[in-house]
């Protein structure tokens, strides 16, 4: 099957929605860390797995638009580039999916003016990175992308999850010569074998920790439970996830790791006794009377990382949480962009991980 990079490339088989790019960017927020599934394809063009399907997704303008292809066994020969016969798709459901996905009902520009009036910094690094915003993942796929990401940096991350989906999960189409396939189904993570399988992928001590969450996951409150933690209280939620193998102080409303506390200390002053983020730091951040989460939520308001946070992209590692709030959005999605984006000049395009 033929990459579709562009609307001109088989019209019929591309739709779009309304988005201007203070509403969402994708050259942000997909390579920002929060999802490892997603491929610049050709320039502008974003390919990846979403919902058990492959998409090429671009933007023109006000408009994001998008493109989903058959499943293989779903295909017929191609005429000029396109299938004879597209695959039956429901434009209602995927324009649905994608609004979910990106959270589209929540109007960004809005929080951008909130957050901008309450911190100078802030509003001096927003208007160069606009449309920041944070994902609705699937919360199995985020867990398990979660767990992964303990000491690793994004290329590699990258390139782990791509091996853990083409050894466990399902096929679902070949663009060109590359395969794409679904993430793994809690099922196919809980084998006899997984944990050698897991560690022949190169995936060290995590391999435990992905193996054992499933399990956990599988025997005890199962997929429905793990996606009805999206509307618990948070500090149910917190315990819950915190109880799985892998998933430990970082699953907070606010993330705090090496990033956010230099972010802390060093952008905006915050106090705290400890000058690097040591076991012990962890503790006196939990029980400090101002902690770097209670500076953020003070100043950004209750969608600083409040409650029920998705995500928190930062460079090298990615924390996010894996109950995935609805609408929440923390400024330092920003400040993370910002700062990966001057990374990246001098380290060049992370998205070469897809290639290895």
């Amino acid at each position: 099957m033929k990459l579709r990079d562009a609307p001109s490339s088989c019209p019929s088989l591309w739709r779009c929605l309304p988005c201007p790019p203070a509403e969402l960017r994708l050259d942000l927020v997909l390579s920002s860390g929060q999802s490892f599934r997603w491929w610049e394809s050709s320039p502008g063009a974003w390919t990846g797995v979403l919902g058990g399907r492959v998409w090429t997704l671009r933007q023109d303008g006000d408009r994001l638009w998008y493109t989903v292809y058959g499943q293989e066994d779903e295909q017929e020969e191609e005429r000029d580039g396109c299938p004879a016969k597209a695959a039956k798709l429901d434009a209602t459901e995927t324009d649905r999916i994608l609004r979910d996905y990106f959270q589209l009902d929540v109007e960004l520009s809005a929080l951008y003016r909130g957050w901008g009036a309450a911190d100078p910094l802030f509003r001096k690094v927003a208007s160069d990175f606009p449309g920041v915003r944070v994902l609705r993942q699937d919360p199995v796929e985020c867990l398990f992308s979660f767990i992964c990401t303990s000491n690793n940096h994004i290329s590699r991350i990258t390139a782990m999850i791509e091996r853990l989906c083409q050894a466990f999960g399902r096929r679902l189409c070949c663009l060109g010569s590359r395969p794409f396939h679904a993430f793994p189904s809690l099922s196919a993570l809980t084998g006899a074998d997984a944990e050698a399988r897991l560690r022949a992928l190169g995936f060290g001590y995590r391999a435990k920790f992905v193996s054992g969450s499933a399990r956990a996951i599988a025997e005890g409150l199962g997929t429905e439970g793990l996606c009805q933690l999206r509307t618990a209280p948070y500090a149910e939620a917190r315990r819950v996830l915190c109880a799985l193998p892998g998933v430990g102080a970082k699953a907070e409303a606010v993330p705090v790791d090496t990033h956010v506390w230099h972010i802390a200390r060093q952008r905006y002053g915050v106090a705290l006794g400890s000058k690097s983020l040591t076991p012990r730091a962890y503790q006196e951040i939990g029980i400090h009377p101002l902690s770097t989460g209670d500076f953020f939520r003070g100043l950004w308001g209750p969608r600083a990382g409040w409650a029920q946070a998705v995500s928190t992209p930062v460079p090298g590692t990615l924390t996010p949480h894996p109950s995935h709030a609805h609408s929440i959005i923390s400024p330092l999605q920003v400040l993370f962009c910002a700062d990966l984006r001057k990374g990246q000049k001098s380290a060049g395009s992370q998205h070469q991980a897809w290639e290895s």
